[in-house]
This record gives structure tokens, C-alpha cells and sequence, in this order.
């Protein structure tokens, strides 16, 4: 795979700061733009951005200037590939630019993601969606478009869910979230309101999750997308952890499982096996038999924080079966979600002149 020239929109966030720290050493990536507000054009990286992450700021990227966030006045060439990471009613205004000026704008944002024509997808559950992009409007005009990652709680949901919706079918779901401080960005969730504490409120957080969930498991249709039947009820909790998204589940299956047989489908679901993907996890739901796991302290990191751990099966006395979800919500859920949905893109030519060109890669 050649290495591309990609930009990152939102660079001095935590979720771009992410994007940093992932494409930095990236082998079909090399960071060649960076954008923020307009308070931080002109500066250097270095100067723009509170670094927060645990390991260092790379030096080459602190030394990049920031630039406009607007395409038309990027200095020298603008990449073709950028990736989002934007408040919700910024991206709105400013990713359509750029899908406009002829970029693929790979979003982290909840701006787009419930839009008809544009694809919503984590790759092991359902790249198939991804071909909607050519419906864009932007595609026809210059080539550009939007494809957009879930919500963090969304991600490690749907990952545990699509391995039994695959084989049992899903009637309806129950989930209750403890999500970490960082999923809020920085400075996020004041310190007195949430230290020895849970805060039972995410704004738009529960419909979000109940939202996207619908569209991920649904089915690609010349009319676009149709949307999953299964019923999902959420609750969404803050909680005083760093980072990790713990999510209680209760599930209720078309076609009754034994326990062995939900494990099983959890083992062998391995869509992306044999792409060679850099970033896709080997086994992308790790089980743990501990009696007390997943934590987010012990296993936030399986897979480089791609994979979604899975703990405590048991029979349901409400519903059929329960389990326990943990993900990294900035990695996974955020942006390793779509630094992993580029390289489908690219692998399936989505980033070359010609538009239809490539593989045709499905994940089902």
C-alpha cells in the first residue's frame, strides 16, 4: 500500500491528539496537515495543542504549522484524505467544505452520521454499507465525501452484538453505560461533579446509542439503509474512569443459544481475518472467563485498544443472556474507528482517482 498524504481536522483535541499519537507512525498514512480553531492557525502544533496523551508529542508533528480550518485557503497542496475531529455543530458547517473541495473526510462526529447517504460503519460489522458514499452528491461533483465511526458506546455495543445477531438474530436490547471522563473531551467533565460520584446524564448520549445501533446492524438496500428491527433501550452514566466505556447488557435472541454456542460465536467472528489490515484487532471480541472482568485498568489495551472485551455471560432472567462490554473509547471508539475505516477505503480504492475502482470488501 503507498503511503498517502492525509490531514487531520481538529488536530488539538483529544480525539486528534489521538489521531496523532495512531498515524504518526502509520505505514499507509504520513500526517501532512493540521487544523484547529482559527485562534490556533499559524501556529505550531507544539504551541496549539495541551498535549494529554501518555506518550510524547512527536516532534515533527510539533513543529508542523496549524493552518485555516477552511480548504480554500490551505497552504500548498490540500491532502485528500482528512480526518474529523470536530464538535457535532462545527463539523456540520466545515466537513461539507471539505467533502466539497474533493476530500475523503473520514468523521468522528455524530453530525452526519444519521444522514441517509452517508455510511455509518465499524468495519468487521458492516463495511458493506460502505459503497453509499457514491450516492453523495460531493461524489459526482468532485470526488469528496463523508464516512462516519459510531458513537464511542456504540462501537464496543454493536462489536459484542453482531457475532449474535449474526447467528441467533436479536429481538431486543438492554444497556446501561459507565462512561469514562474523556469521552466528554478536555477540559470535560468538571472535577466536583463527577470525582466519588456518577452522573446518570449524557446529553443526547442514550439516543445516540439507540439511534446508531439500528443503523449499524441494518442492511444495505438500493434504497439505502434498513434499519435493524431490534428494540434497544439505553441508560448512559458518567463515572470517575480515566478512560473505558463499561457497558451492562441484557439481550434477547430471535433463536435460542446455549451458553457454549454464544461463546462461540464470539470466538470465531473474525470478519477482517486475512485483509491485513494495520490497525484491525486479530480477534476483535476477546472473552474473559474472570468472574470480575472486563476493567478498565486490566483490559483497556486488548487488541492496541482496537478489540471490545467481553465478560460474565449468564443467563438473563428478564431477557435471555447478559454479558458485560468494555472498549477504549478514544482509541476504539473513536479515532481507531476511523483511522481502521480508512484503510477499508483504502483497500478497497476508494481513495483513487478512479472512483469505482478496487476490491469490493464485506464485512457481514
Amino acid at each position: 500500500m503507498e503511503r498517502r498524504r492525509v490531514g487531520i481536522l481538529g488536530a488539538t483535541g483529544m480525539v486528534g491528539q489521538r489521531f496523532v499519537q495512531l498515524l504518526e507512525q502509520h505505514p499507509w498514512f504520513e500526517i501532512a496537515w493540521l487544523a484547529a480553531s482559527d485562534r490556533s492557525a499559524g501556529k505550531t502544533y507544539g504551541e496549539a495543542c495541551r498535549w494529554k496523551l501518555d506518550t510524547p508529542m512527536p516532534a515533527k508533528i510539533a513543529a508542523m504549522t496549524m493552518q485555516a480550518n477552511v480548504p480554500e485557503l490551505a497552504v500548498g497542496e490540500l491532502p485528500k484524505i482528512i480526518f474529523a475531529a470536530l464538535d457535532s455543530e462545527i463539523a456540520r458547517e466545515l466537513e461539507p467544505k471539505f467533502a466539497a473541495a474533493g476530500c475523503a473526510v473520514i468523521s468522528n462526529s455524530s453530525a452526519f452520521r444519521m444522514t441517509n447517504d452517508v455510511p455509518l460503519v465499524i468495519p468487521e460489522v458492516n463495511a458493506s454499507h460502505l459503497p453509499l458514499l457514491e450516492a453523495q452528491s460531493w461524489r459526482e461533483e468532485s470526488g469528496g465525501y463523508i464516512v462516519t465511526n459510531p458513537n464511542c458506546s456504540a462501537i464496543g455495543l454493536v462489536l459484542a452484538l453482531k457475532p449474535l445477531e449474526k447467528k441467533f438474530g436479536i429481538e431486543s436490547v438492554f444497556v446501561s453505560t459507565m462512561q469514562a471522563v474523556s469521552g466528554a473531551g478536555y477540559p470535560g467533565v468538571a472535577s466536583l461533579d463527577v470525582l466519588g460520584n456518577v452522573v446518570p446524564f449524557i446529553r443526547n448520549e442514550e439516543e445516540k446509542l439507540e439511534e446508531e445501533c439500528a443503523k449499524l446492524l441494518g442492511t444495505l438496500t438500493h434504497n439505502g439503509i434498513e434499519k435493524a428491527s431490534a428494540t434497544v433501550s439505553a441508560h448512559c452514566n458518567r463515572v470517575a474512569v480515566v478512560d473505558g466505556h463499561t457497558e451492562c447488557v441484557s439481550v434477547k435472541l430471535k433463536t435460542r443459544a446455549t451458553r457454549e454456542e454464544v461463546l462461540a460465536a464470539w470466538r470465531e467472528f473474525r470478519p477482517l481475518a486475512g485483509e491485513h489490515l494495520p490497525s484491525a484487532p486479530e480477534q476483535p471480541v476477546e472473552y474473559d472467563e474472570g468472574i470480575d472482568r472486563p476493567q478498565p485498568r486490566l483490559d483497556l489495551m486488548r487488541g492496541a485498544g482496537m478489540a471490545a472485551t467481553v465478560g460474565r455471560l449468564r443467563a438473563c432472567s428478564l431477557l435471555d443472556w447478559k454479558f458485560v462490554v468494555l472498549s477504549h473509547n478514544t482509541i476504539r471508539g473513536a479515532a481507531g474507528a476511523a483511522v481502521l475505516n480508512a484503510e477499508v477505503l483504502a483497500v478497497m480504492g476508494k481513495f483513487d482517482k478512479v472512483r469505482d475502482a478496487g476490491k469490493t470488501l464485506v464485512a457481514v
